[in-house]
């Protein structure tokens, strides 16, 4: 699992649909996940540490959660199927003496699973799969740099700088 945090919201500029962007921490992979409006605006006001004056639904999840003896560990973006992103949230029993090591696992959307990992501040984690299959290059210029140094390697390297056998070169 790699942890990945949320760059921000974008919309589709072919459709006007809403997309969240999870970046990874080097800021050189970018996830982004198509939403809904709804979802959309939680994040966004997640994002801006927006507090409404009644619960809004994911304030709600996590009160219950809370009040419910627990508290959230993090979220798991796991697996991406059929262009579906499917999410868990998991959520541990809330006993600062470690009497009880409870987790339970909760299937969710990711926009639900991100919005409540804002509000419980806790972490974004993203499975290596999918962050092989659904990621796109975030930092352009970064990627071009070390193409172009390792092309230069490259370039330079000639037949004798390799020693039959596979073994270091004295």
């Amino acid at each position: 699992m790699i942890e990945m945090f949320v760059a921000g919201i974008a919309l589709d500029a072919r459709n006007g649909h809403p997309i969240v962007v999870l970046n990874d921490s080097t800021k050189r992979r970018a996830l982004p996940i198509w939403i809904g409006m709804a979802e959309a605006n939680a994040i966004s006001r997640a994002l801006d540490n927006f507090k409404p004056e009644r619960p809004m639904t994911h304030d709600l999840l996590l009160n219950v959660i809370t009040q419910l003896g627990y508290k959230v560990k993090q979220v798991e973006i796991n697996e991406l199927a059929a262009n579906t992103y499917f999410a868990t949230i998991l959520l541990l029993v809330d006993d600062p003496e470690h009497k009880l090591d409870t987790t339970k696992s909760i299937d969710a959307r990711p926009s639900d699973a991100i919005g409540l990992a804002l509000r419980a501040k806790c972490a974004i984690f993203v499975s290596a799969q999918v962050v092989a299959d659904g990621t796109i290059p975030a930092d352009f210029e970064k990627d071009e740099a070390e193409a172009q140094e390792f092309k230069k390697f490259i370039e330079g390297l000639k037949a004798s700088d390799f020693k039959k056998g596979g073994g270091p070169s004295e």
